[in-house]
C-alpha cells in the first residue's frame, strides 16, 4: 500500500509536469482535469469534486462541500489559480482533511510563475 508520503511525491511531480506544460494563470478546473489523468497514468486512485456530508446529530447534510482531488483515499488537493493563498484557503483545506479523514492535505497554486512557489503542505 502506498503511504502518503509516497503519494505527496507522486503528485507533485505530477502537478510540476502539468505546471510546466500549460503554464501560470488558466482556470483551475482545466489544472484538475490534467492533474488528475496524470495520476491517474501513474497508477493512483484519483476522485475529482468528491462531494462530502457534514454529520451533525446524526443527520447528514449535504452541504455542498467539494473535494477538488482526493487521492487514494489518503491525500487531499485543493487547486487555487490566486495571487496568494489566503486563510480560508488554509480553513477550506484543512475541513475537507477532517471531514475524509485525510492526514495529508496539499494546497496547489497554479497562479505562481513557480509552483515550488504555490505549495502548502498541511498535516493534522
Amino acid at each position: 500500500m502506498v503511504e502518503e508520503n509516497e503519494i505527496s511525491r507522486i503528485i507533485l511531480e505530477c502537478a510540476f509536469k502539468v505546471h510546466t506544460k500549460l503554464g501560470s494563470g488558466l482556470l483551475e478546473k482545466v489544472y484538475r482535469e490534467c492533474l488528475a489523468f496524470e495520476l491517474g497514468n501513474c497508477g493512483l486512485d484519483v476522485e475529482q469534486e468528491k462531494a462530502f456530508p457534514v454529520i451533525y446529530d446524526e443527520i447528514k447534510f449535504d452541504c455542498g462541500y467539494r473535494v477538488d482531488i482526493i487521492v487514494n483515499k489518503k491525500v487531499i488537493i485543493e487547486l487555487k489559480v490566486v495571487e496568494d493563498f489566503a486563510i480560508e484557503h488554509t480553513a477550506q483545506c484543512l475541513t475537507y482533511m477532517r471531514l475524509s479523514d485525510c492526514k495529508l492535505g496539499l494546497l496547489l497554486n497554479f497562479y505562481k510563475r513557480s509552483l515550488k512557489d504555490g505549495i502548502k503542505r498541511l498535516i493534522i
